[in-house]
């Protein structure tokens, strides 16, 4: 099944043909054929007065993004009561909670790809650090940056900050390219090399680089990049 790239521009979910609809896709496609702003809509079902669950659900993918989903910071999204704060927080340390029950394995850039592919449908590239154990398993996912990747947006303190604290051993760049053009910018090959030279002085390996859409992925490693 090929991952679709999804984005949603109706003004209301039930101006859509029915076996358009979020819901209905769910159960056709199954979740991981579904995009992040889909599974959101189907988890707050419904609008409020003058915002369609669409958009609600873009203000919360943004704010997912940053790090912030305690019920006060979604409180903050305009049409968004306390109910459905407390659903989206929920559902979102479930999902954690059953994660992290089994390590996952990240040993090749296509599993890394299958863990982060949902974030190639995002409109802004996001930077993210992977960071592994020394069994390669998984630690965690961060994005550290939203908007273009260059060297004084990507610093070297804010990437290799989490991968300290966790005593990561490893960790895989990747970014997403909202053009679908996988080919590496020299601000790419710039960055990676940087970050490079940093994690050998931390004692952090950078296995990688990735840049990726919603259907297909580069890696710096497998491209010789990284030689």
């Amino acid at each position: 099944m090929q991952y679709e790239k999804r984005t949603i521009d109706f003004k209301s979910i039930k101006e859509m043909p029915r076996e358009d609809r979020p819901r209905e896709r769910l159960h056709r496609l199954g979740p991981k054929g579904v995009s992040d702003i889909e599974l959101l809509c189907v988890v707050l079902g419904s609008g409020s007065s003058g915002r369609p669950v669409q958009d609600l659900a873009q203000d919360i993918l943004e704010m997912i993004d940053r790090g912030e989903i305690c019920p006060e910071d979604l409180k903050k999204v305009p049409g968004l009561g306390p109910a459905k704060a407390a659903s989206i927080c929920a559902g979102l340390e479930l999902g954690r909670r059953m994660a992290g029950s089994k390590p996952r394995s990240c040993r090749s850039p296509a599993s890394i790809f299958e863990l982060i592919r949902h974030y190639g449908d995002r409109m802004q590239e996001h930077f993210l650090v992977i960071m592994l154990n020394g069994a390669h398993e998984l630690m965690g996912v961060n994005v550290v940056t939203v908007g273009l990747v260059n060297r004084t947006v990507v610093h070297p303190r804010e990437v290799f900050s989490d991968p300290l604290k966790m005593r990561a051993t490893a960790i895989v760049l990747a970014h997403n390219h909202p053009s679908g053009n996988l080919e590496p910018s020299p601000d790419d090959l710039e960055v990676t090399m940087r970050l490079r030279k940093a994690g050998i002085l931390l004692g952090i390996e950078v296995l990688d680089h990735i840049i990726f859409s919603s259907d297909n992925y580069m890696s710096m490693s497998e491209s010789g990049e990284l030689l």
